[in-house]
């Protein structure tokens, strides 16, 4: 018992510490109870195949699809429409739309969910992400004490007591409680989270500058230079490979996407050895007059409509396809002093060079005549992979930006319905219990990589925020040794045992205080489940209804705010947010004091004693 007591002094100091990263923390407190052989190796490794554990790593999939398909800039823009200007405006619409998918989604759902969303609301605001991150956490466990299946902790309580021989909870019994917990939360938040805003503007790597496709796209005015063609039957381009045609050469012009013929064909970027064919549609860059000409000569047919002589691109550009990337010709490259037309980018990386900014201008006309000077910005267009291998291998060009990173955020707009149902169905499978929720999201998952959510699976893995996981899986064992030395019995024993004398009132403050000091340090489920008969002990002896009670466990252990390991919701926003254990604690604290306060006088006029 001493041993784990040690263990956990150490880890939550660690912890408030915030110097070394919080899953590295749990790891070592995991390997330590292992060492000293307070629990076995299969006890340490438990938790790692934990159903929640599994649920919180299968759930950042499923929040990865919603901002790699579009679907939260999708409900982000119609949240900012709502907020207009108003911060605290934009504010409460977070919380509203939290509350409403926590009536009917899990916590952890509800936050997987959510997080993308908020995080690209954030971005296109201007908000400070902190600032609405971990309030949509503590939400999403207050919201979830509204139903019987929004929080782990109320399932617990309702089973301990149908165990017990008493009436079990209905689906919308802790409704009141919820919303008392809302109000009081809902105002103290926003002032509360102030005290999360960085202070200080993020700075600017000008040397490492990362920029959307969309934004590259929009800089250099691509769309305005982009024209789409079809090839007709008389065309002298059927038949012949991009390198024989050698279109850049012979009307400056550069074509950066083919489009067969077949139902469903999606414009792919072309390679020099592209063989075209009739029917193709060409994705051609350059001045209009040039493209003119070449489409004249070549008996190419327009497919964008003329306006005022100018025709707009009507087309869409996938950048999950579509790459996009800026270099930098470097001091003494061999580039200098060459014609863009005399370089082998396409050649060598199947690359084209769309655009060149120069002492702030933007040239994107006649580009292989232009002779580079060193340090010009070139606009590259080809697939990721291939800009990624220019970057690696050609050292007289600086990459800015990291292609592989970018190519993982590039939006597939086209499945965003795709997903939508996909995540739909598996909201209604949790709902109404149609399979249990670990299976919903693993299936989820899958379908959505396997309809081509994601470029690929790499980019789903990638969305796994592993710190959260690890630090979550790493901290059960701590709960598995408190219980098997009884140190988790004696705590909360303690507290019951001293406190019975002063009658129902105290007995419930001293359970609900003693359920949130357990559940700083581990997970609200274990919590639960370790107090739950406790409080059934109490009621036993003071012969009073035990629902309060039961309740007030459930409300002491998903209310846990101070703690980013306490619930899921916590820990899943706590890497995304870059919070430290101090961040939790101080805004935490004061919501946990005056919840636990109003929870002990209210519970009994809810649910009489």
């Amino acid at each position: 018992m001493v041993q784990v007591l040690i263990i956990l002094i150490v880890t939550a100091g660690l912890l408030v510490w915030g110097r070394i990263r919080s899953d590295v923390v749990a790891l070592c407190s995991m390997v330590a109870l292992v060492l000293t052989g307070v629990i076995t190796p299969e006890e340490g490794l438990a938790g790692f195949s934990n159903s929640v554990v599994i649920m919180i790593a299968g759930l950042f999939i499923v929040g990865g699809a919603i901002t790699q398909t579009g679907l939260a800039r999708l409900i982000s823009n119609k949240v900012l429409s709502l907020a207009g200007e108003s911060e605290l405006r934009l504010f409460y619409l977070v919380i509203l739309v939290t509350i409403i998918v926590g009536l009917f989604v899990s916590n952890t759902g509800t936050v997987a969910i959510l997080m993308p969303i908020v995080v690209t609301i954030a971005g296109q605001s201007g908000v400070d992400a902190r600032r609405l991150l971990m309030p949509m956490a503590f939400v999403c466990s207050i919201s979830g004490m509204m139903t019987l299946i929004g929080t782990p902790p109320t399932l617990i309580v309702h089973n301990s007591l149908i165990e017990s021989g008493h009436e079990g909870l209905q689906f919308f019994t802790t409704l009141p409680v919820g919303l008392v917990i809302l109000l009081i939360c809902g105002a103290l938040l926003w002032p509360l989270s102030k005290l999360l805003a960085s202070g200080k503007e993020a700075a600017v790597d000008t040397k490492r500058m990362r920029k959307s496709p969309e934004q590259l796209s929009s800089q250099y005015n691509l769309l305005e230079d982009l024209y789409r063609l079809r090839i007709e039957e008389g065309s002298f381009l059927r038949k012949k490979t991009l390198a024989e045609l050698d279109l850049t050469g012979r009307f400056h012009c550069s074509v950066i996407g083919v489009k067969g013929v077949h139902l469903g064909a999606r414009a792919t970027v072309p390679t020099a050895e592209t063989m075209l064919h009739r029917g193709f549609v060409l994705h051609v860059s350059g001045a209009y007059e040039d493209v003119q000409r070449l489409a004249e000569e070549a008996c190419l047919t327009f497919l964008d409509d003329e306006q005022e002589g100018q025709r707009n691109f009507s087309g869409r550009l996938s950048f999950s396809e579509y790459g996009l990337a800026e270099v930098v010709v470097k001091h003494g490259s061999r580039l200098v002093g060459r014609r863009i037309s005399d370089t082998d980018l396409r050649q060598t990386y199947g690359i084209s060079v769309v655009g060149l900014q120069r002492n702030r201008s933007y040239i994107t006309h006649r580009l292989s005549r232009v002779t580079l000077q060193e340090g010009d910005m070139l606009l590259l267009q080809g697939t990721w992979e291939d800009i990624e291998r220019l970057g690696a291998q050609e050292t007289d060009l600086i990459l800015l930006g990291e292609p592989a990173t970018e190519a993982s955020k590039a939006i597939i707009s086209e499945r965003g319905p795709v997903a939508a149902v996909i995540i739909f169905l598996m909201i209604l499978a949790m709902i109404f219990n149609w399979l249990p929720p670990v299976m919903a999201v693993l299936l989820a998952d899958i379908l959505l990589i396997l309809t081509r959510c994601f470029r690929s699976v790499k980019d789903a893995i990638g969305t796994i925020s592993w710190e959260s996981v690890i630090l979550f899986a790493a901290m059960i064992p701590l709960a598995t040794a408190m219980d098997n030395t009884g140190l988790s019995s004696m705590i909360s024993g303690g507290i019951v045992s001293g406190l019975g004398t002063y009658g129902p009132y105290a007995v419930l403050a001293g359970i609900m205080l003693g359920t949130q000091l357990l559940t700083t340090f581990i997970s609200n489920t274990a919590t639960a489940v370790l107090f739950a008969p406790i409080a059934l002990q109490a009621v036993s002896a003071l012969g009073v209804s035990p629902v309060p009670f039961m309740i007030g466990v459930s409300v002491a252990a998903s209310m846990c705010f101070m703690s980013p390991f306490a619930t899921p919701p916590n820990a899943m926003v706590m890497s995304v947010g870059k919070y430290s254990f101090m961040d939790y604690v101080q805004v935490g604290l004061p919501l946990q004091v005056i919840v636990i306060a109003a929870m002990v006088w209210l519970l009994p006029l809810f649910y009489p004693l």
